[in-house]
């Protein structure tokens, strides 16, 4: 009612010669109560973004199994943690970090139904509640709206910012009767979708289960390798598309363990990035690779290595420093290093990407844009890195030269490559059609199986050896024949 308020009343009387008096004490309580709700709403909602804090969610994921548990309906739990988000807080500054998460909540809670509830469980970790589903497609259209929306840049300190999200979704009643169990389910999933390559959902399976408990063994046993030196490089030869003449070589990791057999590096740089070993991963490979080098250049066979850097490598502000170090400490020439960065990593902090690569251009480097074509590189951006060479991923050359769209995309990118004045190294080249397509049209560079498999360094050094030896003669002959 208009004009109403809360107040507290208080009565008191008394007789005075014979006269009764009554005396009334009111308060305005509004203050008061305003302050109380202000306490309530800060008790169960998250201060930066508004949203429902990790109690609240709790709280009405419980209320919301047990009407499901009536109306025989689904309910879903989806969780989702930002892609790069530490990027930004290290790169911006907490500030920024903080107007990205407001940014994220806004974008999600304008996909979501008025029912659904979305909450920010801490850090960058979000929750949402969808209720009364039929299916389980509906929650899975959601969370794909969910992704697509996070997926466009932020604009944040007068740049775009890319970071996007992982997401795991569970159900009841099909994966878990209560709500702890739901939401445990549901970050697992979200993890396996992380490690699957980020920027995607999963649904939970019993199988993440045994694959958790796996997963724990391997950072096990992948710490106690690091520490005693178990782990080895090898490295796939790169080739002249015209000549056939060993150019450079790419360093794989590999891993034999006693126990787990041979552990391909698809499962074990998730775990490193998971669990923190990947920076001391990162630097024994860029150690090994530079002492590569300098035995090759010492034994008059020098070769071009490439090493890939990891997204949290190449976030660290003093990696040039480290780089020079390395190479410093082993006596390799910078010349001889090759740095490869995936266009995601590239993109996701253009300016400071471009600041790291220059200062490692400066120390004589040269850099390559790897898995190129399956990111989202903004064509100026990608004109302003210090990139000489770019990789076609090998997902392309798969279907060359029978899928056209496989065809049209390696053209797109030979002649988008030639137009800036990059080379071209094409990945997972197997079959001599495939070389065919890359000579027609003029990539440089090819590595694959249809050469040879990463082989160890003795290995590579006599087919160096034994290439350089063949195309020597060749050479001879021609001049003979001239």
């Amino acid at each position: 009612m208009a004009g109403c308020c809360p107040v507290d009343i208080s009565l008191g009387n008394w007789e005075d010669e014979g006269a009764r008096h009554a005396i009334a004490y009111i308060r305005d309580l509004t203050g008061r109560k305003k302050f109380e709700e202000s306490l309530r709403h800060q008790a169960t909602h998250d201060e930066l973004t508004g949203l429902p804090n990790r109690w609240l969610f709790h709280l009405q994921l419980d209320q919301a199994v047990v009407r499901a548990g009536r109306s025989g309906l689904r309910v879903a739990v989806l969780f989702l943690d930002l892609d790069y988000f530490k990027t930004v807080n290290d790169s911006f500054g907490h500030a920024t970090g903080d107007a990205l998460l407001v940014q994220v909540g806004t974008r999600m809670r304008s996909i979501l139904r008025e029912n659904d509830t979305l909450a920010r469980l801490g850090g960058d970790e979000f929750a949402v509640l969808l209720t009364d589903l039929a299916d389980v497609d509906e929650a899975v259209s959601v969370a794909t709206k969910l992704l697509t929306s996070l997926q466009a840049s932020y604009r944040l300190q007068d740049q775009d910012v890319y970071s996007g999200g992982s997401l795991g979704l569970a159900f009841y009643p099909d994966d878990a009767q209560d709500s702890d169990t739901l939401l445990r389910y549901a970050d697992l999933a979200m993890y396996q979708a992380k490690q699957a390559g980020r920027g995607a959902y999963a649904c939970y399976s019993q199988e993440m289960d045994r694959r958790v408990h796996e997963d724990m063994q391997l950072h096990t046993r992948l710490k106690e390798a690091i520490a005693q030196g178990i782990l080895k490089l090898h490295y796939q030869p790169q080739v002249d598309v015209e000549s056939g003449a060993v150019v450079g070589a790419e360093a794989l990791l590999r891993w034999h363990d006693p126990v787990l057999g041979d552990v391909s590096p698809s499962r074990i740089i998730p775990i490193a990035e998971a669990t923190g070993l990947i920076l001391p991963l990162s630097d024994w490979v860029l150690e090994t690779a530079c002492e590569q080098i300098a035995a090759w250049a010492q034994a008059g066979t020098p070769l071009r290595v490439a090493v890939n850097f990891s997204a949290q490598q190449f976030r660290q502000r003093n990696l040039p420093e480290k780089v020079r170090a390395a190479l410093e400490r082993t006596g390799a020439q910078a010349q001889w290093l090759g740095i490869e960065i995936t266009e995601s990593v590239a993109m996701t902090q253009p300016e400071q990407a471009r600041e790291q690569l220059n200062a490692l251009v400066a120390l004589g480097c040269s850099v390559a844009l790897d898995d190129f074509g399956t990111g989202y590189s903004s064509l100026a951006y990608l004109k302003a890195l210090p990139v000489s060479k770019l990789k076609i991923d090998q997902s392309f050359m798969k279907g060359i030269p029978h899928d056209a769209n496989d065809v049209a995309i390696s053209r797109a990118i030979i002649a988008l490559a030639h137009s800036l004045g990059l080379t071209l190294v094409a990945e997972g080249v197997e079959t001599d059609a495939q070389l065919a397509f890359l000579r027609q049209y003029g990539c440089e560079t090819y590595q694959g199986w249809l050469f040879a498999k990463a082989m160890e360094p003795g290995d590579l050094t006599e087919q160096h050896l034994a290439n350089q030896t063949c195309l020597s003669e060749l050479d001879f002959e021609f001049e003979l024949a001239q």
